[in-house]
């Protein structure tokens, strides 16, 4: 079961099956795709936390029920198929939606349930969140784009340390490594996430998504594409009301008022 609210400006999204820790099904999955993707085209949602009930975040894909029944024989190309098809295309979600992610970690994110706060834009976790790798315990390759979004938040090396041996880390740890931007009582956590939601969905929506786009391009672009984007991303921002509001704050020295326009 997946909630879903909006409240000034922020879609919640709350994954809501704490007798598995919330372990996430293809439905699921696919009712979060669709709220980020509605979230993208909504000018009413302005920031979007992702958060769950209970004592998990996200135990990862569900294994054990809400799967298709399997062919007595495996096509080549399925199992690929699959991936691109379901935890790809979440992580994908977050990372191209236009309004900023928040993951609120709760508890703990484990294979899937991990990268899907990796993908966040931020990262707020509880004392008691630990984040596992879980896949090479169960002798699999990493999906859902762990390969992808580790040495890009710690590097190549700790990455691998991460991927091959699996071990649980705490959120003290995946702050220090750089994973997790905050780590606040488990009392806290709801109200660091809105403090910050608040504060995102405040901002100038426009130019906070064209940011994200920036910095997450830059990651593979060479010096020359980078620069281009960026010069773009200014020449489209410059049209918005928001952009205009924030020069004349500035020259009346007032608190600007952006409305996400």
């Amino acid at each position: 079961m997946i909630l879903h609210t909006t409240d000034n400006g922020v879609l919640w999204i709350t994954l809501n099956r704490p007798a598995v820790l919330n372990a996430i099904t293809p439905d699921q999955r696919e009712r979060v795709i669709t709220r980020l993707s509605e979230a993208s085209a909504d000018p009413d949602v302005r920031a979007v936390v992702i958060t769950a009930t209970g004592k998990g975040f996200c135990a990862g894909a569900d294994l054990r029920g809400g799967v298709a029944p399997q062919p007595a024989e495996r096509v080549a190309g399925d199992v690929a198929r699959l991936i691109r098809r379901g935890a790809q295309r979440l992580v994908s979600a977050v990372l191209d939606c236009e309004k900023p992610v928040l993951a609120a970690v709760n508890g703990t994110a484990a294979g899937l349930g991990a990268h899907l706060a990796f993908a966040c834009d931020l990262v707020v976790a509880a004392e008691s969140a630990t984040f596992v790798e879980v896949f090479a315990r169960r002798g699999l390759v990493p999906d859902g784009g762990g390969a992808y979004l580790l040495p890009r938040l710690v590097g190549p090396q700790r990455a691998k340390e991460l991927l091959f041996f699996g071990d649980a880390v705490t959120a003290a740890d995946a702050e220090r490594m750089g994973l997790v931007n905050r780590v606040v009582p488990d009392a806290g956590l709801e109200k660091a996430a809105r403090d910050w939601a608040d504060r995102l969905a405040a901002g100038p929506t426009r130019a906070l998504a064209l940011t994200k786009q920036l910095v997450n391009a830059s990651l593979e672009a060479d010096r020359g594409t980078a620069f281009t984007a960026e010069a773009a991303a200014q020449e489209i921002n410059m049209a918005t009301a928001d952009a205009r509001e924030g020069v004349a704050a500035f020259v009346e020295r007032r608190r600007p008022t952006y409305r996400g326009r």
